[in-house]
C-alpha cells in the first residue's frame, strides 16, 4: 500500500516574499562583513529605461541598473530609508497582519538618535521607495502585506469569494462590491461568472446610471468603474477578468486627453509602474467611446462640448507621438478633436436623454463592434 505523504504547509510569515527580503538584508549584511561599501542594486524607473514591447503590446521596464551605496553622501538617506521599508515589511509580513503604506510611512517615520534628522520628512519619500523595493524584488506591495486606498466597485452576474465570503455582485444593490487593494488569486477567487465581456467605465456618476438601469443584466456583463485614473487593485482586477475569465474588456471615458490616457494605462499598464504591466495592463482591452466623432455621429448639441484649453492640445499632441496611439484609428480621432477644438464629458450624452447612453449609445457600439484599438 502507498504512503500517504503529510501535506506540507507553508509556516506563518515565511513564504516567497519573506524569502526574497531576507535575501535582500543577508546580500547588504554579507558586504558589511566584508568590509565593503555595501551597494543596494535597483532597476532605473525611468523613461530612459521604459520601452514599448511591440510583441506583447505593453510598457516594460528596461534591464539598466542603478546603485544605492551607503558611502555615498548622495545616497545614504535613501539607503537607509530603502532598508527600512524592507525591515518593516518583514515585520508585518511575520506577524501575519496588513496595513495600509500610510501606517507604514507613519511607522517608520521618527527622529534618528542624536541627531535632528528625520527618517522620513513625508509619505512622497517612502512611497518610492516601498515601489524601488517592488521592482527590486520583481513582486507586489500585496504580498508584502501593503495595501492602497481602496477605489472602485463592480455589478454584474459574478460570483466572488472575497477571503472566504461569497458575494454575488448582482446582488449588490445601487453601491456594488467595493474592490479592495489585493485582489490577488489568495484572496479574491471567482467562483462563478456568466457575463460575456467586462466595461470599465471612468466616472462614477456614469457607473452609477448603468447600475440603476440594471445595463449589466440587459447586456449580460460586467460593469466596473475605477472612479478616474483606477487603482492598482482595480487595473489588476480587470486583467484577472481577461486573462482567467477570457472575458473581452471595453473601456468607457470622457472624449479628452486625460480619459484616452486612463484607456491607455489600463490597456499597456504605465510608465510608472511599468515593472508590473504584465500584471495590471491587459493589451487587448478596447475603446469603445465617448469620441469627439460622436459629436456629429449621434447629433451631439454643441453646447454641451467643452474648448480644449493649452494643456489639453499639448497632451493631445504628445500623445500622437506615442507608440501606442499610433493606429490610423487613434491618430484620426485625435487630430479631429485639435481640429474641432472641443472635448466633451461622458455627462453630456445626457443631453439626448438620461437614458440614452444605457438605452441606445453603449448597445449600438456593443452591437456594430464599434471599438478604438
Amino acid at each position: 500500500m502507498q504512503k500517504k505523504t503529510k501535506k506540507k504547509t507553508t509556516p506563518k510569515g515565511k513564504g516567497e516574499p519573506t524569502d526574497k527580503l531576507v535575501g535582500f538584508g543577508t546580500n547588504v549584511l554579507t558586504q558589511i562583513n566584508k568590509m565593503e561599501n555595501p551597494d543596494i542594486k535597483l532597476p532605473i524607473r525611468a523613461l530612459s529605461n521604459i520601452y514599448f514591447d511591440e510583441k506583447h503590446k505593453l510598457i516594460r521596464l528596461g534591464d539598466k541598473i542603478s546603485h544605492r551605496t551607503y558611502l555615498n553622501v548622495a545616497h545614504t538617506r535613501k539607503f537607509m530609508q530603502t532598508l527600512l521599508v524592507a525591515s518593516e515589511c518583514k515585520k508585518i509580513i511575520n506577524q501575519n497582519v496588513t496595513t495600509s503604506i500610510r501606517d507604514l510611512y507613519y511607522a517608520l517615520k521618527h527622529t534618528i538618535p542624536g541627531t535632528n534628522e528625520n527618517t522620513f520628512e513625508d509619505q512622497s519619500e517612502s512611497d518610492p521607495i516601498l515601489e524601488d523595493l517592488e521592482a527590486a524584488l520583481n513582486t507586489l506591495r500585496e504580498a508584502l502585506h501593503l495595501q492602497a486606498d481602496r477605489k472602485g466597485y463592480v455589478a454584474g452576474p459574478i460570483m466572488i469569494n472575497d477571503s472566504g465570503d461569497r458575494i454575488d455582485c448582482s446582488k449588490m444593490g445601487s453601491s456594488g462590491w467595493a474592490i479592495p487593494s489585493n485582489v490577488e488569486p489568495e484572496i479574491i477567487k471567482f467562483e462563478k461568472c456568466t457575463a460575456d465581456f467586462v466595461l470599465v467605465v471612468e466616472k462614477d456618476a456614469v457607473w452609477q446610471r448603468l447600475n440603476e438601469d440594471k445595463f449589466w443584466r440587459k447586456q449580460n456583463c460586467l460593469i466596473l468603474t475605477g472612479k478616474g485614473q483606477p487603482a492598482r487593485g482595480t487595473r489588476r482586477l480587470i486583467n484577472r477578468f481577461h486573462k482567467e475569465l477570457k472575458l473581452p474588456v471595453y473601456v468607457l471615458t470622457d472624449a479628452d486627453p486625460w480619459g484616452y490616457y486612463i484607456y491607455s494605462v489600463i490597456k499597456q499598464g504605465s510608465i510608472n509602474l511599468s515593472f508590473l504591466s504584465d500584471r495590471l495592463g491587459t493589451p487587448s482591452a478596447k475603446f469603445i467611446g465617448l469620441t469627439a466623432q460622436d459629436v456629429e455621429k449621434y447629433g451631439i448639441t454643441k453646447n454641451v462640448t467643452i474648448k480644449l484649453n493649452q494643456g489639453d492640445i499639448k497632451r493631445t499632441n504628445e500623445m500622437l507621438k506615442y507608440v501606442w496611439f499610433k493606429p490610423k484609428e487613434w491618430q484620426k480621432e485625435l487630430r479631429h478633436m485639435l481640429e474641432k477644438g472641443y472635448k466633451l464629458e461622458l455627462e453630456a450624452l445626457s443631453s439626448k436623454g438620461i437614458k440614452f447612453i444605457s438605452e441606445k449609445y453603449l448597445p449600438e457600439k456593443i452591437s456594430k463592434k464599434e471599438f478604438l484599438p
